[in-house]
C-alpha cells in the first residue's frame, strides 16, 4: 500500500498544487507559458534522453512492444475519428477528440512507473514514450493539416514541423546514444538532473492548465472520449502485449502509459492550430480527474 501511495499521491497532489498556485500565487499566464516552453524544449527531452541512454537495446523486445502500442494507437485513431463523425462534430472538434483519445501525459507516467518499478520502470517508460510520440505527433500534425480551410497541406511544412519536434528529436538522440553505449561522464549527470526537474515542474503546469469551468461543455463527448482513452486504449494494449508475448514489466509500463490522461499541451496545440480549444480543455480536465480512479485500477490489474 505504501508503494501505491508513494506513486499516486505525489502525482495527483502536484496537479492540485499547480491549480492552487495558478489561482492564488502565480496568476500571470505568461509565467506558466514560459515554464511550459522550458519543459517542452529542454527538461522533458532531457528526461527522455537520460532514460533511454543507458538501455541495452539488443536485449529489449522493441518490435513486440512497438507492435502492441502502435496497434492500439491505430485503433484509437480510427475510433476517435469515427466517434467524432458519429456524434455530428466538425473537423475542429474531431481534432480535440483525437488528441483526447491518443495523446498522453508522459510526465505523470514517469512519476508513477518510476515510483512503482524504479529505474527499470523509468527505462521502459522512456521506451514507451519513444514508441508513442512519433505515432501521435505524425497523426495529430496530419489531422490539423487536413482541415480543408487552408488549402492542401504542404509536405515540406509538415516534414519541417515533425523534424523540429523536440520530443521526436529526443527519442532519436536517446536511441542513438543507447546504441553507442550511453552518455559520457559529466554529460550523463547533467542531462539526468535536467530530466528530474521536468516531472515536478511539469505536473504543476498541467494542474495550472486544468479548468473546472469546462465540465458542462458537451458532456457526452467528454465521457465517450474519456472511456476510449482511460479504459479502451489500455485494455487493447494489454491484450496486444499478451498476444505478442511482451514481458510482464514492459507490459505493465506500456499499459500504464496508454492509460494516462491526455497531455495538457493538447489545449495549446488546439488553440494554436485552429482546433476546438474549449472542448480540448474540457476533455483534458475530465480525463485527469477520472484518472484518479482508473490509473490505480490498471496498475493493480497489470503490475507484475
Amino acid at each position: 500500500m505504501s508503494a501505491w501511495l508513494d506513486a499516486f499521491v505525489p502525482a495527483f497532489a502536484l496537479l492540485g498544487l499547480g491549480a492552487l498556485i495558478k489561482r492564488r500565487l502565480l496568476r500571470d499566464d505568461v509565467i506558466w507559458a514560459g515554464m511550459e516552453r522550458l519543459i517542452y524544449w529542454v527538461l522533458l527531452p532531457s528526461l527522455i534522453v537520460a532514460a533511454l541512454a543507458p538501455l541495452d537495446l539488443a536485449t529489449l523486445p522493441l518490435g513486440r512492444i512497438a507492435a502492441a502500442i502502435w496497434g492500439a494507437l491505430a485503433l484509437g485513431t480510427l475510433v476517435s475519428v469515427l466517434m467524432a463523425r458519429g456524434m455530428g462534430h466538425g473537423h475542429a472538434a474531431m481534432t480535440s477528440i483525437l488528441q483526447g483519445g491518443i495523446r498522453f501525459n508522459n510526465l505523470m507516467g514517469f512519476a508513477i512507473v518510476g515510483a512503482l518499478f524504479g529505474a527499470a520502470g523509468t527505462g521502459f517508460g522512456a521506451v514507451a514514450t519513444g514508441i508513442i510520440v512519433p505515432f501521435v505527433q505524425v497523426v495529430t500534425t496530419l489531422a490539423f493539416a487536413f482541415d480543408g480551410k487552408r488549402g492542401p497541406p504542404r509536405p515540406a511544412a509538415i516534414a519541417r514541423q515533425l523534424l523540429l519536434n523536440p520530443l521526436l528529436l529526443a527519442v532519436a538522440i536517446g536511441f542513438a546514444v543507447a546504441a553507442a553505449g550511453g552518455l559520457p561522464p559529466g554529460i550523463a549527470p547533467t542531462v539526468q538532473a535536467l530530466g528530474r526537474a521536468s516531472v515536478a515542474l511539469g505536473l504543476l503546469c498541467v494542474g495550472a492548465a486544468l479548468s473546472l469551468q469546462s465540465f458542462s461543455d458537451r458532456v457526452p463527448t467528454q465521457a465517450a472520449t474519456g472511456v476510449l482513452k482511460l479504459m479502451v486504449m489500455p485494455a487493447v494494449t494489454w491484450g496486444l502485449c499478451t498476444l505478442f508475448g511482451v514481458p510482464p514489466l514492459a507490459t505493465a509500463v506500456a499499459v500504464v502509459f496508454m492509460a494516462l490522461p491526455t497531455a495538457a499541451t493538447s489545449y495549446v496545440m488546439a488553440r494554436a492550430m485552429g482546433g476546438d480549444a474549449p472542448l480540448m480543455a474540457a476533455i483534458t480536465t475530465t480525463e485527469h480527474i477520472a484518472a484518479i480512479a482508473t490509473l490505480p485500477f490498471w496498475v493493480w490489474l497489470v503490475a507484475p
